[in-house]
């Protein structure tokens, strides 16, 4: 009996195979070249070794880098480094495998180069190293995903990154004087600006101060000044110090009158 039950064991063993499945992959059984429907995660799949396999695919974030020389509206070529983000749909794995095969990268590879020239000959080569990098990577992205739907679904891209942009020598020279130029400009238009408002400053002091000796002197008749000078003589008086008054014998003060 026990003989019967290990010679059952040992052909079960010999005819089956076991594969596990960590987080983030996912698995398809491959039997006799027909990728099985359904997707097995996080755990161990059991097959036989004869006739089928297991095919691990990453369900992660996945990214390509790329170091391409791009064409520019003028006929320019930029260099730049490239990330294509991109994610396998879980559910529609086996629809890849079947479709693209195992080595889908370097198609979507190829679909980004034919892409990128397409979308980057429209712009110009300063274009790539400004605020339209941004369009142009979202332009690149969109014709990448409607050039895949026609492979087959199941290819999720997530972004298209254009880094390290390196103009040709002559054109960055260019661009870096136009740049200093303007910085240059702000920076005279600033101090024009604060010396304007300096300026304004000055003249509304001095406005100020003329206005108000305009107004003290048109106040100050000779009767103000007569009683202002006998109440500054009365203050005087009632000093205890010793004091020398000096007058023309009119009034306390060397005063000019009209008298």
């Amino acid at each position: 009996m026990k003989t019967n039950i290990f010679l059952l064991v040992s052909i079960l063993m010999v005819f089956s195979n076991c594969a596990v499945i960590r987080p983030g992959e996912a698995g398809v059984k491959q039997t006799l070249g027909k990728f099985s429907d359904k997707v097995s995660t996080q755990g161990t799949i059991m097959y036989n070794p004869f006739v089928s396999k297991i095919i691990k695919e990453s369900t992660q974030t996945n990214n390509i880098k790329l170091l391409l020389t791009l064409p520019s509206k003028e006929g320019l070529s930029v260099n730049s480094e490239i990330s294509i983000l991109y994610r396998l749909q879980q559910d529609k794995i086996p629809s890849v495998l079947e479709n693209l095969g195992q080595d889908y990268e370097s198609i979507i590879t190829s679909i980004f180069r034919s892409a990128s020239s397409d979308v980057c000959a429209q712009f110009f080569a300063k274009d790539m190293h400004s605020g339209m990098r941004a369009k142009i990577e979202a332009e690149i992205k969109a014709k990448m995903t409607e050039n895949l739907e026609k492979q087959g679904d199941g290819i999720e891209l997530i972004a298209v990154l254009m880094k390290s942009i390196q103009l040709p020598r002559g054109l960055a020279n260019s661009i870096e004087r136009k740049l200093q130029a303007e910085q240059d400009a702000m920076r005279m238009e600033f101090v024009i600006q604060q010396a304007k408002l300096e300026a304004d400053r000055k003249i509304i002091n001095a406005t100020g101060e003329r206005d108000a000796q305009k107004i003290l002197s048109e106040g100050l008749t000779q009767e103000i000044i007569k009683i202002r000078s006998i109440e500054a003589f009365n203050l005087l008086s009632k000093s205890q110090n010793s004091k020398i008054i000096i007058t023309d014998g009119k009034t306390p003060f060397l005063i000019e009158t009209d008298d």
